[in-house]
């Protein structure tokens, strides 16, 4: 072929590149969507029926299945003056990645005289985003001779800095209402040691005196643990842990003879499969 030829040919196939350059910007875009294909190839293949059940098993497994977790955050004794005592947090979900039905429970109690005070939460959990779920149900406190049911609706979630945050507002079945504000933070030392501060307050809009409340700020707790991670699944840890009743409520301890404040030594296993 003569280089006049070559010429010509290669002006033939960059001519349409330059129409499409200089067409104005306004006139892409504009046209709808194809219609997704709904021929696969694989049917030519094999059977139909099972390749549609294989995709249907696809799609399910890369995002709409059904997961679930239980985790035990806390579950330790606490070794203090007077009375060595012991404490217990976890929560179990199941469901995707958009609703769950979650259940959680914590609660405390003095080493040889059963459980002082407990809760256990079942909630419906709705993402609001990436990071935190609106978590709306019912509570109820199975404490000792003062057992009580609440509607709750709260939050959970991931703040800036990775600070694990938890929020929630509890209405009684007796219209007191009271409040819940915690959160930690995992620093990573190592790729297995963490250290956690940990806090929670405690809030109550009135004086509930049956169940030695106050209004106001009536609880406040801070904590320290150190755990080490043999597996992901299973970390021991040691800590410290500081409680007190605050305002009114540290009155009504006081008059009932418990103690105000306490701070303990800790030892307990964070697990989770």
């Amino acid at each position: 072929m003569s280089r006049h030829l070559w010429i010509i040919f290669g002006l033939a196939l960059a001519s349409p590149v330059c129409a499409q350059t200089d067409q104005p910007e306004s006139e892409v875009g504009d046209t709808p969507a194809p219609a997704p294909t709904m021929d696969h190839a694989a049917d030519a293949i094999f059977d139909p029926v099972l390749m549609a059940a294989a995709r249907n098993t696809l799609r399910h497994e890369a995002g709409r299945m059904t997961s679930y977790s239980v985790v035990f955050n806390l579950a330790e004794f606490r070794v203090q003056r007077g009375q060595d005592a012991y404490r217990w947090e976890g929560e179990g979900w199941i469901g995707g990645d958009i609703n769950r039905f979650v259940l959680k429970t914590e609660g405390e109690g003095a080493v040889g005289h059963g459980v002082e005070a407990g809760e256990v939460r079942a909630l419906y959990s709705r993402a609001l985003d990436p990071w935190f779920n609106l978590q709306v149900g019912v509570r109820h406190d199975f404490e000792p001779g003062q057992p009580r049911s609440y509607a709750s609706v709260g939050f959970e979630g991931l703040a800036p800095y990775f600070v694990k945050l938890e929020g929630a507002l509890f209405l009684s079945d007796k219209g007191d209402v009271l409040a819940r504000l915690e959160g930690y933070y995992d620093e990573r030392i190592t790729q297995r040691l963490i250290l956690q501060p940990r806090a929670e307050l405690n809030f109550a809009a009135q004086d509930v005196p049956a169940n030695g409340i106050g209004s106001g700020l009536s609880e406040a707790e801070l904590g320290l643990r150190l755990r080490y991670e043999v597996r992901r699944e299973f970390a021991p840890y040691v800590g410290i842990s500081w409680e007190g009743k605050l305002g009114d409520s540290a009155r009504f301890a006081r008059a009932a003879g418990d103690r105000v404040r306490a701070t303990s030594l800790v030892f307990g296993v964070r697990a989770w499969f």
